[in-house]
Formats: C-alpha cells, sequence, structure tokens
C-alpha cells in the first residue's frame, strides 16, 4: 500500500485504534493484496502484450506467403496459356523441346505451392496454439486476481462499520478510495476474463431473433428515463449465438450512453440487409469522436477519457466478436455531433 495512504488512515484514527492489533491487521492483509493483485496484473498485461506482438508477426508472414502463393499461380496461368496457344502440333500433342521444358516448368511450381502450403498449415497450427494459450493463461491470471481483491473489499467494509465514529470526513473518504480502486480492477478483470472467454463461448450456432435478445438486454440495463431507445423497424433473426450477441449489443449500447452528456439522450439501433451479410448500426447523439481515434478505440486497454469504471475493453470485446462472425466494424463520428458505430455479420 502507499505509504502516505497508510500514513493518512492512521492520522485519522484514535490513539486506542491505532494501538490495536486489528488496525496492523487490517493495513498488512490490504497491503499484502495490494502488491499479490499489482504484480499478477501487470504479468497478465505483459503476457498479452507479448502474445499479440507474437500474434501480429505471425499474421504477417501468412500474409506473405499467401500472396507469394497467388504469385506462383499467377505464374502458371500465363504458362497454361502459352501452352495452349503455341505448343500444340497439328495432333494436338506435345513434342517440342519447349514444351518438356514447361512441364518441368509446372512440376517445379506444383512443388513450391505443396511447400507454401506446408509451411502456412505449420503457421496457422501454431497461430492457433498461441492464442489458446493466451487465453489459458489470461484466464487463470484473472481468476486469481479475484480472491484477493474480494479480501480488500471485505476487509475495507469491516474497517468502515466497526469504525466509523473512530474516522473523520477525510479519513473516511481515503477508505472510500481504497473502495473505488478495488472496485476499477474488479471491472477489468471482469473485462478481460470475458475477453478471453468468447472464442471459448462459440460452440454452437442456431437462430437468434435479435428483437428478444435487444429487448433483454434494455431491460437488465435498466435504462434511465432520460434515455429515448429507438429500434427504426423489426430487427432479423440471425444465425449466432445468445453469448456473443449479447456483449455484442450490450456494449455497443453501453457505449452508447456512457459517453453521453445530453439531457435528452437517444440511441437509435437499425440494419439494412447487404445480400451475403447484415449491415448493423447503433447511433447516438452523444459527444462523438475524433477522427485521429477511430482506430485506436477497438484495441484492448484504450480508453479516450480516464473513466476509472471504464475497463477501455468494451470495443475490443466488440471487434473480437465480429471478427468471429466474419464482418467488419467501423465507426462514423464527428466531434459534438454524435457516433454511429456500424458492423456486419455474414448471413
Amino acid at each position: 500500500m502507499n505509504s502516505l495512504l497508510k500514513r493518512q488512515i492512521r492520522k485519522y484514527l484514535s490513539k486506542e485504534l491505532q494501538e490495536s492489533g486489528q488496525l496492523k491487521e487490517f493495513l498488512d492483509a490490504v497491503n499484502k493484496s495490494y502488491v499479490n493483485s499489482d504484480n499478477q496484473f501487470s504479468m497478465l498485461q505483459r503476457a498479452m502484450a507479448i502474445s499479440s506482438e507474437e500474434l501480429s508477426e505471425a499474421s504477417d508472414k501468412l500474409k506473405k506467403e499467401t500472396d507469394e502463393q497467388r504469385r506462383i499461380i499467377e505464374k502458371l496461368k500465363k504458362v497454361l496459356e502459352t501452352l495452349n496457344i503455341s505448343d500444340l502440333d497439328d495432333t494436338g500433342s506435345l513434342e517440342h523441346s519447349s514444351t518438356i521444358k514447361l512441364v518441368d516448368f509446372i512440376d517445379q511450381q506444383t512443388k513450391e505451392i505443396i511447400k507454401v502450403n506446408e509451411q502456412k498449415d505449420k503457421l496457422l497450427t501454431s497461430l492457433e496454439q498461441q492464442n489458446q494459450e493466451l487465453n489459458d493463461y489470461t484466464h487463470m491470471i484473472s481468476h486469481d486476481l479475484v480472491s484477493p481483491l474480494q479480501g480488500i473489499e471485505t476487509l475495507t467494509q469491516w474497517l468502515i462499520d466497526d469504525h466509523k465514529d473512530d474516522l473523520n470526513e477525510e479519513g473516511q473518504s481515503h477508505i472510500q478510495l481504497i473502495s473505488e480502486h478495488v472496485e476499477k480492477i474488479d471491472t477489468l478483470v471482469a473485462s478481460i476474463r470475458k475477453y478471453s472467454r468468447i472464442n471459448r463461448s462459440q460452440k454452437e450456432l442456431y437462430k437468434v431473433d435479435l428483437n428478444k435478445l435487444v429487448n433483454t438486454i434494455l431491460k437488465e440495463s435498466r435504462i434511465s428515463d432520460d434515455v429515448s431507445i429507438l429500434i427504426s423497424e423489426k430487427l432479423p433473426v440471425v444465425v449466432g449465438d445468445v453469448f456473443s450477441l449479447k456483449e455484442l449489443f450490450k456494449n455497443l449500447i453501453d457505449n452508447a450512453l456512457k459517453f453521453n452528456l445530453n439531457e435528452n439522450k437517444q440511441v437509435e439501433i437499425g440494419y439494412e440487409d447487404k445480400g451475403l451479410h447484415w449491415q448493423f448500426y447503433v447511433k447516438d447523439n452523444g459527444k462523438g469522436i475524433d477522427e485521429s481515434y477511430f482506430e485506436k478505440i477497438f484495441i484492448a486497454f484504450s480508453k479516450l477519457e480516464n473513466e476509472y469504471k471504464s475497463a477501455g475493453m468494451g470495443l475490443a470485446i466488440v471487434k473480437k466478436i465480429i471478427d468471429l462472425y466474419e464482418g467488419e466494424i467501423w465507426v462514423e463520428s464527428e466531434l459534438n455531433n454524435g457516433s454511429t458505430f456500424y458492423f456486419t455479420m455474414k448471413k
């Protein structure tokens, strides 16, 4: 625990309480929990950063291999065009020396394609393994953080309940600060666990009525009376799973309300049929987003404002879900003129 905070807490307690063993036990417990939580959380962030870099490098390498395969295929097409035009004799047979060379060339290119495909398969296997290891590690560390957080919260509440008469206003403020920090870490850990569970959750796909799903989200969120929710028309039935789709729409709706300071908040939800895809949008009349942040907001732990209750994971979770549905997501926005988040899903 911060030494200044520890000193400030002691400053506003009675002498009897300072001399009691209960206060020392409380401060020691909080300090141990802080150290343990900080260490594990730092390990988690380092692991996610390192793994993200490895996955990015592997993805770039895979793209280069795919591009190389395309170039080889184009070469083969040109060879076949040449073969069809100039290397067939009157009987339709292949007897020229140039034709034999072309056949040898095709054989060589075919072997190169096989080699590239083998390398690509190994890379994909490695990529999947790293992603699974990252998910498993994230789940384990975030789970281990829950217990000390609950311990700090419980001890803080005991101190308030048992010794509130010994604490002045400033002392109570410091205790409240501890609770707020615990809540912040707890929110972040919960978001990380959701993020790591997304791949594992989508095991079976089935029809989901988005009208029922969105109405359930609105009821559970207990939207205040100053918020107007407009659903432009009846939403479609899509193929997916309730867990991921609920997280998708809930995060976008929460995001539309969280950064909206208008007295009359408005959120509009709609869609268009784009043939092979559904294209949805969630529009708000909030403060808007500067164009320079359009890409950053979908990165994990990125926050445009220092809001302690926000983990900076909401839109990263949305992006990961959209990727699972082989869709795209983007934002159109102007400062002080609201934002519209568009995303697509394959039918």
